[in-house]
């Protein structure tokens, strides 16, 4: 069994340099832990590379700039925190977390502009965030929270507040023997799941949810790219859930979750079908490449 996150050995960039493992910590009275005032980006390396990885940095600080919260560095600068963060950890195949959180300081409640902005970059070695569920088709259950207006919250940030329904939706999917949740929006569309972008297939064209209010995923955009390259038309759209028994196929995308094709959700079924599998292969290969 793996050690507990914060009792491992290894390296974790904080704040302009290296720091043991142990000693990556932050104060009970950090802003971020009572008010989520933290954004955070989830990243790969496959084979000494991290996919995508400017990218990445420029949505993290695009992310604190949504939440008013000035990341004091720049993207290349992030980008350097994370190669030396692998370095250190001898790792070339890795998932990586860069996050940027509002600290302790002069202000404790709901304003902090006071408070610095502190940055950390950590990272550990992961296999398939579904498992062997990649193989044969996740099983999800159908989450009873649903995302937001985006009148309501920044939905353009990886924001770490915005998580809290994701979490509550994904334990409930567990302790039903599911691998995660779709979740629905606010007007009652299909949204996502708690941590991916969600596509369908209906007679060889690929529909998937309009992100107006939920993150337009770094992976969905190369799926989208990938498809549009193999002449396959994506309907880029409002689904309603009653929609999802005329599909015959559904895979999940995202850093974490890669392309995973589904099975299940809820009461509706889906083949692993050829698209599905081409998909996933195709985008290991492409980020291997």
């Amino acid at each position: 069994m793996a050690a507990s996150y914060d009792d491992r050995d290894g390296w974790i960039w904080m704040d302009g340099g290296l720091v043991p493992w142990r000693d990556a910590t932050v104060h009970v009275l950090t802003h971020a832990l009572h008010y989520a005032s933290a954004v955070f980006e989830g990243e790969r390396c496959y084979s000494g590379r991290i996919w995508k990885g400017h990218e990445h940095s420029l949505r993290l600080i695009r992310s604190g700039d949504l939440l008013d919260m000035a990341i004091p560095y720049t993207a290349d600068e992030i980008d350097a925190a994370k190669e030396a963060m692998l370095r250190a950890n001898g790792w070339t195949d890795a998932y990586v977390r860069a996050i940027a959180w509002r600290a302790s300081g002069p202000d404790m409640g709901v304003s902090a502009r006071r408070n610095p902005v502190r940055l950390a970059v950590a990272g550990w070695e992961w296999g398939n965030y579904y498992g062997e569920a990649k193989l044969r088709g996740a099983k999800l259950d159908v989450a009873k929270w649903k995302r937001p207006s985006p009148e309501t919250i920044p939905s353009e940030a990886k924001a770490a507040g915005l998580y809290m329904i994701c979490t509550m939706s994904k334990h409930a999917a567990e302790a039903k023997g599911c691998s995660d949740a779709m979740m629905l929006d606010h007007r009652g569309y299909v949204a996502e799941a708690t941590g991916a972008n969600i596509f369908f297939v209906k007679d060889g064209e690929v529909h998937t949810p309009l992100p107006d209010c939920f993150l337009n995923g770094i992976t969905r955009q190369t799926v989208i790219g990938m498809l549009r390259d193999r002449q396959v038309k994506v309907h880029e759209r409002h689904i309603l859930p009653e929609e999802l028994e005329s599909f015959e196929q559904c895979w999940l995308t995202g850093t974490a979750a890669e392309v995973t094709p589904v099975g299940e959700i809820g009461p509706w079924s889906f083949e692993v079908g050829a698209l599905a599998r081409d998909v996933a292969a195709d985008y290991e290969r492409l980020v291997r490449s």
